[in-house]
């Protein structure tokens, strides 16, 4: 498979993607070049400046996955790219302590007059005087926003004794009392209380513009505002008068609604300090912004979901890691349940229980579904187009929890009702290296290691059938590798799941079922 880069990115995460992929190199391409080119390539990893707009994405035939390095991404189209089940991906954390330490640094700034004074010095000038500035301890810094630079904000904050003040309805009140903050209940209280105010907050239809001529009103004549977010979170014409009439003390910007900019009135300002999107601009952010982009893009291509997947059921929160573990199992057992069963039914029921069933189990249901209906349909299947091919088949999704079980630490059960009963398969994960284990299937407890070919037996509990099986197998030249046998009462009825290196012929099933005893033989491929 090939990856495209089209920005500059960290020379390891360039080598680590051509451990597996082709890899293009091409820098300053142009929209056209992109939209010629892009057919090309199975995977794309960009920066802030590569615009991948639907145009691009409709030509994108190959495409699997797109990698930004970087966290935001209002250059990509979200919505063309997952209708053409198209992975999206970011490095969210790799630049946060950059981004953070450039507020920081912007607020310590403004506050100190640092840059004025530098230039004025430079210029052959002793001005004490004019650069008298405010110290921030003591001082109330307001945050809009309090995810991952924002929490590192509040910290250095309050390792410089400021009390931090901050308004974001997703933190829970535990974690807010836990960092040593202030909730606030609106924006408009933290405009109001603050000295110094910090944007934390992603560029969206609801945060475009949000700081306006009535914002800023609301802010107390001495305060800063302090913009290393997004560019178009704060109406620039409106900032510049309140700035030009000394309506609020100063603001320290990084970002800009439009970019690359050189010419804004706001520069022309002495109560301003203004970087050129320098947020991230530090050697080990960008080494890790591309590192991070190249390993999502990389995990993307080899069929499993990054953990920074934009558009994917990506775990959240405690247990993510864990979670993680059991998307190859719930594949598995939804392309045995497919196996087992002559025609699937309407609705698929998965059952989570134990520790597993504690977290946020979104991504197992859809690895559940990717193994169910990847025998039936026509195309890649990935965790952003399946869940829609689902729905467009008829396929319902049921779940349920059980907090403990008796048996097992953690188990997954799916079960779909069928026009011949109800099929069950049920796996778990064991050992240290939590490696996937079938535990139940045709209505019998098997406790088995799935492998890529497999055999499925039912038949009476009688003397000498597993000693027909290897007959039959061997005699067909398919070696067997594990097997796993389950009854119920003594002389009833009884199953057998075998591990073999090939896939059973049809041919060797009906030789099985020519045997008395036997009235169930199917071969599975997992």
């Amino acid at each position: 498979m090939k990856v495209l880069i089209t920005e500059k990115l960290a020379e390891s995460g360039v080598e680590l993607l051509k451990e597996d992929f082709d890899v293009d190199v091409l820098l300053d391409l142009s929209d056209e070049e992109l939209l010629e080119r892009i057919g090309e390539y199975d995977g794309l990893i960009i920066r802030s400046a590569t615009q991948v707009t639907a145009d691009v994405i409709g030509r994108a035939d190959n495409m699997k996955a797109i990698g930004r390095a970087g966290i935001g991404v209002d250059n990509i189209d979200i919505e063309a790219a997952s209708k053409r089940g198209i992975l999206v991906a970011n490095a969210p954390e790799s630049n946060t302590i950059a981004a953070a330490e450039h507020t920081l640094g912007l607020m310590l700034a403004a506050a100190r007059h640092i840059p004025a004074a530098d230039a004025s010095l430079r210029e052959g000038k002793w001005k004490r005087g004019e650069f008298k500035g405010v110290e921030v301890a003591e001082k109330t810094l307001g945050l809009v926003g309090l995810g991952h630079v924002g929490a590192i904000v509040a910290r250095g904050a309050l390792g410089m004794r400021m009390k931090v003040l901050a308004y974001d309805p997703y933190i829970s009140d535990e974690k807010i009392r836990q960092m040593g903050v202030h909730r606030a209940e609106s924006v408009e209280e933290v405009l109001e209380n603050a000295d110094f105010i910090s944007l934390h907050v992603p560029r969206t239809p609801q945060t475009t513009g949000m700081i306006d001529s009535a914002a800023l009103g609301r802010m107390k004549p001495s305060a800063y505002l302090i913009n290393v977010a997004r560019g178009g979170i704060v109406n620039e014409t409106d900032l510049y008068n309140a700035l030009k009439e000394g309506t609020i003390g100063g603001a320290a910007l990084d970002v800009y609604a439009e970019e690359p900019n050189t010419g804004s009135p706001l520069f022309s300002l002495p109560n301003t300090v203004v970087t050129p999107h320098l947020g991230a601009s530090t050697v080990e952010a960008q080494d890790r912004a591309g590192v991070t982009a190249a390993e999502q893009v990389a995990f993307a291509l080899r069929g499993e979901v990054p953990m920074h997947a934009i558009n994917a059921p990506v775990p959240e929160g405690e247990g993510a890691e864990f979670v993680g573990r059991f998307s190859e199992l719930c594949e598995s057992l939804g392309k045995l349940l497919y196996g087992l069963s002559d025609r699937p039914g309407e609705t698929l029921k998965v059952e989570y229980r134990g520790e597993v069933a504690e977290f946020d189990t979104r991504l197992l249901d859809v690895s559940a579904q990717k193994g169910l209906l990847a025998p039936m349909v026509h195309e890649p299947l990935n965790f952003v187009n399946t869940p829609a091919l689902a729905r467009e088949r008829g396929l319902k999704v049921e779940t349920s929890r059980v907090p403990e079980d008796g048996a097992y630490t953690s188990l997954v059960t799916l079960r779909m009702q069928t026009r011949d009963g109800e099929h069950a398969v049920s796996g778990t994960l064991i050992g240290t290296g939590m490696r996937p284990r079938l535990i139940g299937a045709m209505g019998f407890t098997l406790d088995i290691t799935p492998e890529k070919h497999m055999l499925f037996i039912r038949n009476k509990d009688m003397p000498g059938m597993i000693g027909r099986i290897g007959s039959v197998l061997g005699e067909a030249g398919l070696n067997i590798g594990n097997m796993a046998v389950g009854r119920d009462e003594p002389n009833s009825g009884a199953a057998m799941a075998v591990t073999v290196d090939e896939e059973v012929p049809d041919e060797v099933l009906q030789q099985l079922l020519e045997i008395p005893g036997f009235t169930e033989a199917r071969s599975v491929t997992l």
